[in-house]
């Protein structure tokens, strides 16, 4: 890991605070920024997220998807978490716990935008970091490349749908064109772009397109944190009327990653995966894609709604939390290998 992705969670928590300060002292400009949108989508924070997507989607290699029927029962385990599974548990957390445990701290409107900006984050999953926690874990990398492929492939037919079901069981009214049209902004169109540049270099030469995702990963984080400053700016004073807020919302989002964790970890067992498809394939099904939560919330609930707020929350878990649970995944592969020795 390089600095920038080693110290994720510190980045994120001084981008915080300076959203925060910024947004209570400059709160005009911060009006102004969250007036420049077209069809609720916001033309600063697209940029940003645009920034932030495209490296990541140039790393897809879509031949690797040919060799998907080699190894079926890995990539079976993560589709059924990812689609099957983590968006129904993340949607009843956050019922669970904004409807009820804490219904007497949020207001009703307050807890559906929690609600809704948790389901964003359920139904997104990782496409970036994967490579991340893979690499850490000593994961097969080419088997890692034919999940997040075959993950990106099923999210551009399948979150719109599921994302909608789920927003409108909790009692959400959902704006089909702006969650479309978020879709393709943020899936559909990057993976187009990042396909034609993969393909562009790999002519060129065999290092050019690692030597360009190389160069982009820097601004990469420099698009989420200044996306993070953004966020909280327009949440500067629910923040700080609202201190614990925060916290209501990271006790389920963690409770959700830890879970959907183990429940892969036991199937993962049960379908006696070796250990370099195990750990990335629970991996992929714990974390989440939280670029794409965070634009496709800002643009169906606004730039300070409490949805947006949530999924912001979660950029802030997850580092930390996965971190652990590569701790975790690593002693478990050394424990295998002394009971095989």
């Amino acid at each position: 890991m390089g600095l920038f992705e080693r110290y994720l969670t510190v980045w994120v928590a001084l981008g915080i605070a300076a959203g925060v300060g910024l947004g209570l002292s400059m709160p005009g400009t911060f009006q102004a920024i969250a007036a420049l949108e077209i069809a609720h989508v916001n033309l600063v924070v697209a940029v940003l997220i645009w920034v932030m997507i495209y490296p990541m989607m140039i790393q897809i290699d879509w031949t690797a998807v040919k060799d998907v029927g080699k190894k079926p029962r890995g990539l079976a385990l993560t589709l059924v978490v990812n689609w099957l599974i983590k968006p129904f548990t993340m949607a009843a957390l956050g019922v669970l716990f904004f409807h009820y445990i804490f219904a007497p701290w949020v207001d009703p409107q307050s807890a559906n935008e929690y609600i809704a900006g948790m389901i964003l984050l359920g139904v997104a999953p990782c496409t970036a970091m994967v490579f991340v926690w893979s690499q850490l874990v000593k994961g097969d990398a080419n088997y890692t490349l034919v999940q997040v492929s075959v993950n990106d492939i099923i999210m551009v037919f399948a979150f719109a749908p599921i994302a909608a079901f789920l927003l409108g069981v909790t009692n959400i009214t959902v704006p089909w064109q702006t969650l479309l049209l978020s879709t393709v902004l943020y899936v559909v169109l990057p993976l187009a772009a990042g396909m034609a540049t993969r393909h562009a270099l790999a002519r060129r030469s065999n290092h050019a397109v690692g030597d360009l995702v190389a160069r982009l990963k820097p601004w990469s984080v420099v698009g989420l944190i200044a996306t993070v400053v953004l966020l909280f700016g327009f949440q500067a004073e629910t923040i700080v009327a609202k201190p614990l807020i925060i916290g209501l919302i990271a006790i389920p989002l963690i409770l959700q990653t830890y879970g959907i964790f183990f429940i892969s970890w036991w199937g993962a067992k049960l379908l006696k995966l070796p250990h370099n498809i195990a750990g990335p394939a629970c991996l992929i099904g714990t974390s989440n894609f939280f670029e794409l939560a965070v634009a496709v919330a800002i643009s169906l609930f606004g730039l300070n709604s409490g949805a947006a707020l949530a999924t912001v929350v979660g950029v802030l878990v997850e580092v930390p939390v996965m971190l652990s649970l590569v701790w975790m995944v690593n002693r478990a592969g050394k424990l295998q290998k002394l009971q095989l020795a």
